[in-house]
């Protein structure tokens, strides 16, 4: 556990106290303390299985565990950044108080946090930095997370890093992250491999990294084709089955540890991938929410580093560690984190090969 994640859970934890010592105080339980709390969810999309499985429980529970009485408004944008400013408005209609947002596009988003701030609404940038007037922001550390796949991609290719090329498939322009993912990888990459085709995926979709990778095979070559650096693994969900289609199996890395990515791990299709656990990020996110909708400044231990966005604005934030997912640490990371069970990634077609892995 790093120690900005520790810090933050301690913080969580005097907050819960210190909201219990403040409605005595007053004469007030804490249910009333907290009964007109308004938070506001905006999730960019669901074919990531992440937001869904994961993100909106963890934070709808923390939120729920440090204001048993708080309204929380959900929506899920599917991918549409106009749609998602629509949300905003909703939200701001509803009397939303705070804004827990992870934008689709963090530029066009920018009207709507500026609208937001001008209604004196609080907005929590959730994984992805929206520019305009942000009060906070928890992510993980995102170029570190390209560094540490470009590394990955090196060591699996090892000699045969300079005897051919690499395709490149990076995340979607709109996302900032992507960028820093992108940054961070050809930090590690430039000079030490040949780079034969590079695309941005729209939207992160798996469909246009399939198509893109079937264009690279078709332009370069399987024979020249040595390792393919996938931003995470929806995109790599695409590309495997291109280069399966193909007859090829090189070095493929990912990010967002999804279940079908492990088990292409363990089956040898793809090399990595990287996990930044959800929960201590929603568990942030939701007491940043809560404490904002309290009317309290948020503590220094919650916000550590400052982050400049987009648009210039400094940013108090919070930037968690990503982990490299391999074929030999699957029970020590997904697993030991509460991802998946072993009975979850070990189904019968992948008995054997857990088996392998030493997970039984």
């Amino acid at each position: 556990m790093t120690r900005t994640l520790r810090g933050a859970i301690a913080v969580a934890s005097t907050v819960a106290l210190s909201m219990g010592v403040v409605a005595t105080a007053t004469g007030t339980s804490p249910g009333q303390a907290k009964q007109d709390i308004k938070i506001g969810l905006l999730l960019p999309e669901s074919k990531t299985t992440r937001y869904e499985k994961f993100d909106r429980p963890y934070i709808e529970q923390k939120i729920k565990e440090l204001a048993p009485d708080a309204q929380i408004d959900y929506y899920n944008a599917a991918e549409s950044a106009t749609t998602q400013q629509q949300q905003v408005n909703t939200a701001l209609a509803k009397g939303d108080q705070v804004l827990i947002l992870d934008a689709v596009d963090a530029k066009s988003i920018q009207s709507s946090v500026e609208k937001a701030n001008k209604a004196g609404v609080k907005v929590v940038a959730y994984d992805r930095l929206a520019q305009g007037p942000v009060d906070a922001y928890v992510s993980y550390d995102n170029r570190k997370v390209g560094e540490l796949q470009g590394r990955a991609l090196l060591d699996a290719l090892g000699d045969k890093a300079e005897s051919g090329e690499i395709v490149m498939h990076n995340g979607s322009p709109t996302d900032p992250n992507a960028a820093e993912f992108k940054a961070g990888a050809h930090s590690v990459l430039d000079g030490k491999v040949k780079i034969g085709k590079e695309y941005d995926t729209p939207n992160w979709d798996p469909n246009n990294a399939n198509q893109q990778m079937s264009g690279a095979i078709s332009a370069l070559g399987k024979d020249k084709i040595v390792g393919v650096y996938s931003a995470n693994d929806g995109l790599a969900a695409g590309i495997a089955t291109a280069l399966k289609a193909a007859g090829m199996n090189v070095p493929l890395t990912g990010q967002d540890a999804q279940l079908d990515a492990i088990q292409r791990i363990l089956l040898g299709t793809q090399t990595i991938t990287v996990e930044k656990p959800y929960k201590p990020e929603a568990d942030i996110a939701a007491t940043m929410a809560v404490d904002l909708a309290e009317g309290k400044q948020l503590p220094d231990d919650l916000t550590p580093v400052t982050v400049t966005s987009g648009s210039g604005q400094k940013v108090p934030a919070t930037l968690l560690t990503p982990v490299v997912v391999d074929k030999d640490n699957i029970k020590d990371t997904v697993v030991k984190d509460g991802l998946y069970t072993v009975d979850e990634i070990c189904t019968p077609a992948y008995a054997d090969a857990c088996k392998e892995a030493g997970l039984e």
